[in-house]
């Protein structure tokens, strides 16, 4: 063979070898040919669904990383496939509670080879719906949602399908889908109980509206605590904004019957009270005792140390997304779901009238 014949060779041999000049978005046939495959081959490895011998699989994924390959995960649900995928819908972000479920929620997907896409309905059930909606068009292999309001969310079964479905921290009318509460009305009620060994006669109750389902249990408990040691009940629950809150507040604090108490529902409401307390100059718990549902990171740090009720917000994300990916493993959709009640915490620190220099938790 010449020397001109042995290099025209060598280039049509490094030309069939030659990672594609792919300037557009490469497909599975540039991995499949690059790879010296099939693309039934190429789809059998991405999918996992069938096996792929070693030595074929190293080809493809090798194949798949020089090309900087990523498969079209819509086109895999239009397959029949599933896309790796699942919706969470939260009412928002910036409330560390909802916040946390959705790092607990993302840290379960993560376990399990999937990614999360995140929305917010703000609390409004035709923003949830249409969110709802565009999860299932986007073919996403399950979700989990924190509902709105009790009385307006419109998640069904036939809304979802076969899409499993897993609600938390609330539940939905639907009673075929799996939902995951804690012990809000107990949980409430116990810490309301405590006040009241303190020697506490007037104990205000401030939240958001009792048409969220949680706001509303937590009340629950709080005024069967206060029946039960013949004491009226003062509930609020239109603490929506600093301004709203402070204003409440210094009502309540004129005059001879204000509380010598305050419960608040959730961690926005703690914040705003706690606000309100420090511009009308007051001092905890010598002024007024406080305690909050909802635990939080500085709640120990605060001078005094709050007293909470504390919900495994982290348990509860993973105990619902858990519970979803076992239903898609499954592949069910049960005509009558779970209903899992965690427990809660009560940690008692300073801000209620304890005086033990560390928390005590009571389970």
């Amino acid at each position: 063979m010449s020397e001109v014949h042995v290099n025209a060779f060598l280039n049509r041999t490094k030309q069939r070898h030659r990672v594609p000049a792919v300037h557009r978005k490469p497909t599975m046939s540039d991995v499949a040919r690059l790879a010296g495959v099939g693309t039934m081959t190429v789809s059998r490895v991405l999918s996992g669904a069938v096996r792929v011998s070693a030595q074929t699989t190293l080809r493809v994924q090798t194949a798949i990383e020089q090309l900087k390959y990523r498969p079209n995960e819509l086109a895999r649900a239009f397959r029949g496939q599933r896309s790796r995928s699942i919706g969470l819908i939260i009412p928002y972000l910036y409330d560390p509670f909802f916040a946390n479920c959705a790092h607990a929620v993302t840290s379960v997907a993560k376990e399990h080879g999937y990614s999360v896409i995140i929305t917010t309905s703000a609390e409004d059930p035709d923003t949830e719906l249409a969110e709802a909606e565009h999860m299932l068009e986007r073919h996403v292999d399950g979700m989990v949602v924190i509902p709105s309001p009790f009385r307006q969310t419109r998640l069904t079964r036939s809304l979802f399908g076969k899409t499993p479905v897993v609600a938390f921290d609330r539940p939905v009318h639907d009673p075929s889908l799996d939902v995951v509460l804690v012990q809000n009305t107990a949980g409430a009620r116990r810490i309301v109980e405590h006040l009241i060994e303190h020697g506490h006669k007037r104990v205000a109750y401030m939240g958001l509206s009792r048409s969220l389902f949680t706001i509303n249990a937590r009340f629950l408990g709080y005024r069967r605590a206060m029946q039960e040691a013949g004491l009226a009940a003062d509930a609020t629950f239109d603490c929506i904004t600093e301004d709203d809150t402070q204003r409440i507040l210094k009502e309540k604090m004129r005059g001879k019957d204000a509380p010598t108490a305050i419960l608040t529902s959730n961690t926005l409401v703690t914040r705003y009270v706690l606000t309100a307390i420090a511009h009308m100059g007051m001092r905890i718990p010598s002024d007024v005792a406080f305690a909050g549902f909802d635990d939080f990171d500085m709640a120990e740090f605060t001078a005094p140390p709050l007293t909470v009720v504390r919900q495994p917000a982290q348990e509860m994300g993973r105990v619902a997304t858990s519970l979803l990916f076992d239903r898609i493993a499954r592949g069910e959709t049960p005509q009558s779901g779970n209903r899992i009640v965690l427990p809660v915490e009560i940690v008692l620190r300073r801000s209620c009238g304890c005086k033990h220099r560390t928390e005590v938790v009571i389970n």
